[in-house]
């Protein structure tokens, strides 16, 4: 570990240079300070990770939970289409945790946030006797007036989904079983999305350059219960084609017995790509493929609340969203330690 919270700010600034030509101050002050575009708003979100519910050591390398803590975050501003600008991490690091792990763990913020050309500007730090918990502050900016929210669906839009769906957690699914290596390759590449998964920056703001979709929201907690808020914030329903649904679709699939790529789909969370609608008569505009990622349409938004899916036999039945909900999650455990009423 680092003798002391001065040496670490000293080495965190060596590793994060101020080049962003909007950060006026960065690491080692009280505070940052940042510039903002004229004729831009501000897109603030913030996203933690909690060792031993969104990672383990034993499954997630150090870089890979970096990686993930930033593309939360990123993913958010995304789901705004916005473009992410400025991030701050905060650490309270587990005291059983070494030097090389929390380098590692930068390593793997700093790869990401070169990739979508965000400067890392600020956070805090402590060190604590239970898990490791971060923090990420993430701050981006859209155009004034072109975010793009969960309300503003409306009965006869297009439900769309980018990239495949269900990945990351058949991937975690396979490395809990510590299968993977040595498989086919469309398994590695699941664990791949679970480890390193890529925010739809890009996408995001070309959906509100172009004004194509009525709402928008990341799939971060599984599709059954990120449309279920965007239907909820839209005061609509949605019903959703189960044939449409892009599951995972992997090569030696018949090896993972007892695994329903299309549940993994509909609940499995942290695909982090985007859910959309979009009007009918804008539909047309839409591309099939955006940077060689599908674009589906799956579903449609209807006027009656609640969420529905249309069987391959074309019965409908209700769909309930079962994806994750930490309060749910909690609430669970609670009652099964109940003993009396």
């Amino acid at each position: 570990m680092f003798r002391d919270e001065q040496e670490f700010v000293r080495w965190l600034q060596r590793q994060t240079p101020r080049a962003h030509p909007s950060v006026r101050l960065g690491i080692g002050d009280d505070a940052a300070l940042v510039g903002v575009a004229p004729g831009h708003e501000l897109i603030l979100t913030t996203d933690l990770s909690i060792e031993g519910v969104h990672f383990t050591r034993a499954l997630h390398p150090a870089r890979s939970v970096g990686h993930r803590a930033l593309a939360r975050s990123l993913s958010d501003i995304a789901a705004m289409g916005g473009t992410p600008r400025f991030a701050l991490v905060s650490l309270a690091i587990s005291k059983r945790t070494t030097r090389a792990w929390v380098q590692e763990f930068y390593g793997g913020i700093r790869a990401l946030a070169r990739q979508f050309g965000v400067a890392l500007i600020g956070g805090d730090t402590a060190v604590v006797p239970g898990g490791t918990t971060i923090d990420v502050v993430a701050v981006g900016e859209v155009e004034r007036g072109r975010a793009l929210l969960r309300s503003g669906a409306r009965p006869g839009d297009q439900v769309f989904a980018s990239g495949r769906l269900g990945l990351s957690a058949l991937g975690l699914r396979l490395m809990k079983s510590r299968t993977g290596r040595g498989e086919p390759a469309g398994q590695c590449a699941a664990i791949k999305v679970h480890l390193f998964p890529e925010p739809q920056c890009a996408l995001g703001r070309y959906l509100s350059e172009k004004r194509l979709a009525s709402a928008l929201i990341d799939i971060s907690d599984g599709l059954s219960t990120d449309l279920g808020h965007l239907v909820e914030a839209s005061g609509v329903g949605a019903r959703l084609w189960e044939q449409l649904i892009p599951r995972p679709k992997v090569q030696g699939s018949r090896q993972l017995p007892g695994v329903d790529m299309l549940q993994l789909a509909l609940h499995g969370g942290e695909d982090y790509q985007l859910l959309f609608s979009v009007p009918p008569h804008k539909v047309s505009l839409l591309p099939r493929k955006f940077r060689g990622a599908p674009l589906r349409r799956i579903g449609e938004i209807r006027a009656a609340k609640g969420l529905f899916l249309v069987r391959a036999d074309g019965k409908e039945e209700a769909l309930h969203p079962a994806g994750y909900d930490h309060f749910r999650n909690w609430a669970a455990r609670i009652g099964s330690r109940r003993t009396g009423p």
